[in-house]
């Protein structure tokens, strides 16, 4: 993805296609991922546990780790002033060591809301080889021009 651009919201619409991310996960990325989440549930550092306690092939990506990786897709697109308004996802199947993940997104919506904030409703799909292991629906903010930014919005300005 392209480094420290912006995304302005008339520079976006329905259809547009999102840059892929892919990742090499390691089981690093996993363990990290639940350390700084603060999950100790071993079934995300212990192989033998996941394994055979609960019958996966590996530790696994957790939750809040997902999440964490859903928003740097976005935000690589959209630039220091997008400014995450909903995220909800649906986690199908696990993501392990080993696993290159692929972030694909799409443009589904793109409006402005009645004080101003632009807004881009996001279709993003996390692939594992040719599987889907993960969908993703997000409401972004992004400047409705280049001197806006989603940030200063407070109270009755911010509306996600």
């Amino acid at each position: 993805m392209p480094e420290s651009t912006q995304v302005v919201l008339t520079e976006v619409e329905a259809g547009q296609d999102l840059p892929d991310l892919s990742y090499d996960v390691s089981a690093s990325t996993i363990v990290l991922g639940a350390l700084a989440s603060r999950d100790w549930r071993p079934m995300h550092h212990d192989h033998d546990f996941a394994v055979n306690r609960n019958g996966v092939q590996d530790i696994f990506l957790n939750t809040p780790n997902q999440a964490a990786w859903f928003e740097r897709y976005l935000t690589d697109w959209t630039g220091p002033r997008g400014r995450l308004g909903r995220i909800k996802f649906r986690m199908k199947t696990s993501v392990f060591p080993g696993d290159t993940m692929v972030f694909r997104g799409r443009v589904e919506d793109v409006s402005t809301d009645d004080t101003g904030c632009g807004w881009v409703n996001v279709q993003v799909d996390l692939k594992v080889g040719d599987r889907v292991v993960t969908t993703c629906e997000a409401r972004i903010a992004v400047p409705a021009a280049t001197e806006d930014n989603p940030w200063d919005r407070r109270g009755e300005s911010w509306r996600p």
